[in-house]
């Protein structure tokens, strides 16, 4: 068999999921009754039903932010709060005993066949309100690893998830933390013992196949002294009509004990009718470090700033984030970096591209607080804009409360170079792959911290959109 056979036929490769598997939903209406009968149906404890009903008030009694994306035309009372589907899951499941949609799925990367069968070797997939498929090897059972989706957590491991749950993001944090704590379903929750060092990646990925439906995923990850975790979360959605909305507001809580480490890599590429609203945070215990690797490259609005708390001695953080707006997308994104312990440091760069029209924001907040001796922090922003018509914006936030302590902050925009795009052409490239090899140095830094299938999926996401490049050089450029 060639290399080329080996491949499965990716000649039509979308860049969303098009199946639809949706085959119930709750009731529209968003109110305490909605909330007491999820919570009973799922037979949930008694602290539980409250959490979710204190996080409802605040819901209610925070407004809609008005800063960033324009959210004016989100109607909560027209987005299902729960839906199912026709494959039930969440059991755990052979690496043979796939469901035909997961497989479909999974092709969509452009992988050959094996590196299927390592993609879907430690999996949980969710599509609308539940998981479909959880695969997980049985070396991370003998290790003590606890990866289960966080319902049966709550019923299984009930003081884990009472002392941890809601601890990092609040409801008070924000009106979308209090949405998703008042109607959350599914996600993942990890536990690693002490010492356990996972080093092949645990992934889980998210699907809203169901037109006017919300997806609202609570994760809950937890390293333990000295233990090492890979995560990595996707998103595979169908195309609906321009008329159609959908809303995801997840929130992901992560806990790095004392020397621990996690590494969470999210690449997010939600089709055009859904607004991308999350909460993701970390905190980071002495010594431990928390990275946060995340690609924004879908959904109508995006309002994403992942953030890490160092709160212990020598913690560290790196975050490097991407994003691309085409046509009718707005990708707010960030990310945060908070230095309470002595001695932290922090890394945040965020790279972008602004395409048709498509508008790109970062926002990065680098807090210093009182007594965080010895910490450092660097902040650096790239963006890249190939039309005239398209726009970025850039927001650094610095709040440095402590005297010795390093800050340092660059910021760049600018388009794909003239030069640049002459010198390839003049070497035989054409006009759209001399742009996408300008645009793929551009994100290099983010693609090589991505696990191959993904990789791949970027790579060819980024091929596609540059096949029409709207790059406004000199007319009068001429190859001689």
């Amino acid at each position: 068999m060639t290399a080329n056979e080996e491949h499965d036929d990716n000649s039509n490769y979308e860049f969303a999921y098009s199946k639809d598997f949706h085959v119930f939903s709750s009731s529209k209406r968003l109110s305490r009754e909605t909330i007491e009968e999820m919570s009973r149906l799922r037979g949930e404890p008694f602290w539980m039903r409250e959490f979710r009903l204190r996080s409802y008030d605040k819901f209610m009694s925070k407004p809609t932010p008005n800063w960033g994306c324009d959210l004016s035309k989100i109607d909560f009372h027209n987005i299902y709060c729960h839906a199912t589907t026709s494959e039930k899951g969440g059991k755990k499941s052979g690496g043979d005993n796939v469901p035909e949609s997961v497989g479909d799925m999974s092709s969509t990367f452009g992988t050959t066949k094996t590196e299927k069968r390592k993609f879907l070797a430690r999996m949980v997939i969710q599509r609308e309100s539940e998981a479909v498929y959880r695969n997980m090897r049985e070396n991370l059972e003998k290790e003590g690893v606890i990866f289960i989706n966080i319902e049966t957590a709550v019923k299984d491991y009930p003081e884990l998830i009472e002392k941890y749950f809601g601890k990092v993001i609040p409801p008070e944090d924000n009106k979308f933390a209090a949405l998703n704590s008042a109607i959350w379903s599914g996600g993942s929750f990890i536990y690693l013992p002490p010492n356990v060092k996972n080093k092949v990646p645990i992934h889980a990925d998210y699907e809203t196949n169901a037109e006017n439906s919300g997806q609202f995923e609570r994760n809950l990850i937890i390293a333990d002294e000295g233990a090492e975790l890979h995560y990595v979360d996707g998103c595979t959605p169908p195309v609906h009509t321009a008329s159609t909305e959908s809303l995801h507001s997840a929130v992901t809580e992560l806990i790095a004990m004392k020397s621990a480490k996690i590494r969470y890599v999210s690449i997010q590429n939600w089709s055009k009718d859904v607004y991308n609203l999350v909460t993701k945070r970390a905190y980071a215990y002495e010594d431990a470090t928390v990275e946060w690797i995340d690609g924004n490259i879908g959904g109508r609005l995006t309002m994403k700033y992942p953030s890490v708390y160092m709160l212990g001695r020598n913690a560290h953080a790196e975050i490097v984030s991407f994003a691309f707006a085409g046509s009718g997308q707005h990708q707010d994104v960030g990310a945060k970096a908070v230095h309470l312990g002595q001695n932290t440091t922090s890394k945040i760069t965020s790279k972008s591209i602004s395409k048709s029209s498509g508008r790109t924001t970062h926002r990065g907040l680098i807090h210093v607080g009182k007594g965080a001796i010895g910490a450092k922090a660097d902040l650096r922003f790239d963006a890249l804009i190939l039309d005239e018509n398209s726009r970025t914006d850039m927001y650094p936030y610095f709040r440095v409360n402590e005297k010795d302590a390093m800050v340092s902050y660059e910021g760049a925009v600018g388009g794909a170079g003239v030069d640049q795009i002459f010198y390839l052409m003049s070497r035989g490239y054409s006009e759209s792959d001399a742009l996408s090899m300008v645009v793929e140095g551009f994100i290099e830094p983010f693609i090589k911290e991505l696990p191959l299938e993904y990789a791949v999926e970027l790579d060819r996401f980024v091929k596609h959109e540059m096949e029409h490049p709207p790059f406004n050089y000199p007319a009068n450029l001429t190859l001689i």
